[in-house]
């Protein structure tokens, strides 16, 4: 069921209370208080954009696998957003790009059980309308930008539960079903990313800087690097960034 709300502080805040179950939406016009990855806030403008949150009940996720919730939030929106002509890349590790511009923003966030996933909120910002930004932000742009035209933001949403629908009750039949059906979702999901294969420059928490290409993701999450050397590496999140010009 979708929760329709005019201002809130935070969805994802609102979603983790216990009324809402699997499948529950918790969509507000504007946050507050919204917050994207490495406590960063998210600016959106009131009532131009999509800002919610979803109630997942991943409980056939086990604890090392839960990478794989946040691959099929990922190609959920990728596919949602074919559906509007508009060909975008994963940016590891949960953002959502056209070229070198960030159109989706997703924080997830897990509860878990003793051995498996709990509960997860996966929260979601989708530059819709928005055309002017702060220019405190680096790269946005929008699907009205993109596409030289305004748009439905519950359409939008709809589209994007119905690939999210697909893709989680495929990621329940692999576990249910012990088959390969996770590996085609990750390697879907590596084909996918921003900047595979080609070189750029990354930066590590201490500020160095170095050149490397993406060979794409473990199972884990980690992202893989090779350097000029050909040495490759696994980076956990918050242990290497990408350098964006």
């Amino acid at each position: 069921m979708i929760y329709h709300f005019d201002t809130t502080a935070s969805t994802n805040d609102d979603a983790r209370d216990e009324k809402y179950h699997e499948g529950d939406v918790v969509w507000a016009d504007y946050q507050t208080a919204g917050r994207g990855q490495r406590g960063h806030e998210w600016h959106s403008r009131k009532g131009e954009n999509l800002t919610f949150s979803v109630v997942l009940e991943p409980t056939f996720v086990p604890i090392a696998e839960q990478f794989s919730v946040s691959e099929v939030v990922a190609l959920s929106l990728v596919d949602m957003l074919s559906e509007y002509g508009i060909g975008a890349k994963i940016k590891w590790t949960n953002d959502i790009y056209v070229g070198d511009r960030k159109l989706v923003g997703i924080l997830i966030e897990h509860s878990l059980s003793s051995t498996t996933l709990r509960r997860t909120i996966v929260g979601i910002g989708i530059n819709v309308n928005q055309t002017e930004f702060d220019p405190s932000i680096p790269n946005p742009v929008s699907m009205a930008q993109l596409l030289g035209k305004e748009l439905n933001a519950e359409e939008i949403l709809q589209c994007f539960l119905k690939h999210l629908q697909e893709n989680y009750e495929a990621l329940r039949e692999m576990q249910n079903a012990k088959c390969k059906m996770q590996n085609v979702l990750h390697e879907r999901y590596n084909s996918l990313l921003y900047r595979l294969n080609e070189y750029h420059i990354y930066a590590l928490p201490s500020g160095e800087q170095f050149e490397a290409k993406i060979l794409g993701t473990a199972p884990s999450g980690a992202l893989r690097l090779e350097d000029e050397a050909g040495k490759t590496k696994d980076y956990l999140f918050k242990e290497v960034e990408f350098v964006i010009f």
